[in-house]
């Protein structure tokens, strides 16, 4: 039928099995993120950090579920403690970063909308 969705489904263990991804400059002990699928503007990542979280702002609003372990999550200038079951919303080019995860620490990640981020 036109405009129905389309069923998508992801397995975070199967996921979870291709980290680390290929090293590069920004990730030189291999990409921690790998793409489950998307739908418009809407993204849904697997992300595991093995070392150091070394990413950036990204031009989207996003969510993240954390699944495994536990760690601090910075969002600006405030740290969060966040462990398996939680959920953290954080605005497009807002800065923040992983830190003190444990070794089995992994979370979804879904990024959507325009770049910018959604205005309210």
């Amino acid at each position: 039928a036109r405009g129905a969705a389309q069923a998508m489904k992801a397995s975070f263990d199967a996921l979870l099995k291709q980290l680390p991804r290929a090293a590069t400059t920004t990730w030189p002990a291999g990409e921690p993120f790998v793409r489950a699928f998307g739908h418009g503007s809407m993204s849904v990542e697997a992300f595991a950090p093995n070392e150091l979280d070394r990413q950036s702002p990204h031009t989207q609003d996003e969510l993240y579920f954390i699944q495994r372990g536990s760690g601090t999550l910075t969002i600006g200038d405030t740290a969060h403690i966040c462990a398996a079951g939680d959920a953290f919303f954080v605005a497009a080019g807002e800065p923040h970063r992983f830190t003190n995860f444990t070794h089995d620490f992994a979370t979804w990640v879904v990024f959507w909308g325009p770049p910018g981020g959604e205005q309210q």
